[in-house]
């Protein structure tokens, strides 16, 4: 019989409350996220909250990248229907991060490959189950581990120069460019 699953609380920079805009850039193999870090600002008094895009400068933001990435979830439940999770009743919170142990969602992925001439349960083994839960969405995914790194700037900006290092190099027409689309749209 299987394990029940389980969430277990996991360091990350913390997840703002306001608006972390998490963006997420993934192919067949890699995942990377970019949100806004919650940063306590000493100038702000309550009275006069500031708005943010994400080609906003001046930001902290986390990078999160997984590879291999076996497969992601992004969207609803947002921090106010977060308690019609399936797992809520197990402790999942706003703006925090989490490993599911013993994950259903793995064991379906690996049953669901089980068609595959060359299928190896083994293979699924070495998978782990995360989640984020962020203020109008959550990200699930299944990888080996993740990693984060923090960067300064804008979450768009930051997320292509983890997509591609060598866009840097583009920064005034990128920044240009960024804040001319996101604004038609």
């Amino acid at each position: 019989m299987a394990a029940a699953e389980a969430l277990l609380p996991i360091e990350a920079p913390p997840l703002s409350a306001g608006a972390p805009l998490p963006h997420v850039f993934a192919d067949e193999d890699k995942l990377l996220v970019a949100y806004i870090v919650n940063m306590r600002d000493p100038s702000f008094d309550g009275t006069n909250p500031r708005s943010v895009s994400p080609v906003t400068n001046g930001q902290s933001v986390a990078i999160l990248t997984a590879k291999p990435c076996l497969a992601l979830q992004f969207g609803l439940p947002n921090d106010e229907a977060l308690s019609g999770h399936r797992l809520y009743q197990l402790g999942l919170q706003p703006y925090a991060a989490f490993e599911v142990l013993n994950s259903s969602w793995i064991g379906s992925l690996e049953r669901a490959n089980r068609v595959h001439s060359s299928h190896q349960p083994e293979l699924f083994s070495g998978y782990r189950h995360f989640i984020f839960t962020f203020h109008d969405s959550t990200l699930e995914f299944v990888a080996e581990s993740f990693s984060i790194s923090r960067r300064d700037g804008s979450v768009l900006t930051s997320l292509m120069e983890a997509v591609s290092p060598r866009a840097s190099a583009l920064q005034g027409e990128r920044r240009w460019l960024l804040d001319r689309l996101w604004r038609r749209g």
